[in-house]
């Protein structure tokens, strides 16, 4: 098979699991397969990142292992412990049994009493997984450093029961936002792909594919408006997660066309933070002129945004009557 025809077959696969993919996400993930090394992904929030992780699992009929990194997470807790309560109810029946205390210590500290947590689970998995390493970023140093050896060598020690070996290696994608620069070590380890926000056509077309049902001109819209909110400087700029969340509650609305004042009741669905939502109230209409969008509001508008239940109260008077 030449290359062209592997990168189609991803494409394809892919496409099968609604994902829009542009030609350097589908090398990236096509020389990680064939090069068996994890695929380092960076970018904005809400770009799509982790979603590589879970496509590909679904994709390749495997099963996805993720783990979720934060600030203080060690190694303990990202490969195994053991079930204590588990080994103390053990150790209560065997009391008065007549094996050894080198047998009864060799029995509580077997395979059966081991909690697997995700590194162990993808390593001693029975087909090659897909590990997802999310917002390694968020993560201590330390924690990076173990990470290297145990991509380096794929293989496991546990004092109590010995070295584990992966039987198949997983396919592993590390993501970041960036909050904090990876060590050198980890990138050299990696294949490396960035993933920004996607241009207008891109982004139009993940929201017609995610979004059933929705106008190619609201679906337009609402892409013109994202790209012209993140012009301005946001505190959280939204991604393309926002996007979507936006353009199924518009749907959810029986909305065909953007609205002004729907989209000032609408906000929050596209901001998480309540300066940027004041800075964006005070410039909607020149943001919505921008995207083309009349911002003339009739008497009823103004009065909808003003009080929320305007809309509804006089509608379920009539139809009590």
């Amino acid at each position: 098979m030449n290359i062209q025809n592997a990168l189609q077959q991803i494409q394809d696969m892919l496409d099968d699991q609604g994902y829009v993919a542009d030609q350097e996400i589908l090398m990236a993930i096509y020389l990680a397969m064939k090069l068996n090394r994890p695929l380092l992904v960076e970018g904005p929030a809400g770009v799509g990142k982790t979603e590589i992780a879970k496509v590909m699992a679904r994709a390749m009929k495997t099963d996805l292992i993720r783990l979720q990194c934060y600030e203080g997470l060690d190694s303990t807790t990202a490969l195994y412990e053991w079930n204590y309560q588990h080994q103390l109810l053990h150790i209560k029946l065997e009391e008065n049994s007549a094996k050894s205390v080198e047998e009864k210590e060799a029995e509580i500290f077997s395979e059966k009493f081991l909690l697997k947590r995700p590194l162990l689970q993808a390593i001693s998995h029975h087909q090659p997984p897909v590990l997802l390493i999310d917002e390694l970023d968020r993560a201590d140093e330390e924690f990076e450093s173990f990470l290297l050896e145990l991509l380096s060598d794929w293989q496991i020690t546990i004092p109590e029961i010995g070295t584990i070996r992966a039987a198949f290696i997983p396919h592993v994608v590390i993501t970041s936002n960036r909050t904090r620069e990876l060590s050198d070590a980890v990138r050299r380890r990696c294949l490396y792909l960035w993933i920004d926000y996607p241009d207008f056509e891109k982004e139009v077309t993940i929201v017609k594919k995610k979004t059933p049902g929705i106008d190619r001109e609201l679906a337009e819209q609402i892409t013109r408006f994202m790209e012209a909110l993140r012009q301005l400087k946001l505190y959280k700029t939204p991604g393309v997660a926002e996007t979507l969340d936006w353009a199924k509650a518009l749907v959810t609305l029986h909305q065909k066309m953007l609205q002004p004042e729907v989209v000032e009741q609408t906000l929050g669905v596209v901001l998480k933070d309540w300066n940027d939502i004041q800075q964006v109230k005070g410039n909607l209409s020149q943001l919505l002129e921008e995207i083309g969008v009349s911002t003339i509001l009739t008497p009823e508008g103004v009065e909808k945004i003003r009080n929320p239940k305007f809309s509804g109260a006089g509608d379920d008077d009539d139809s009590r009557k």
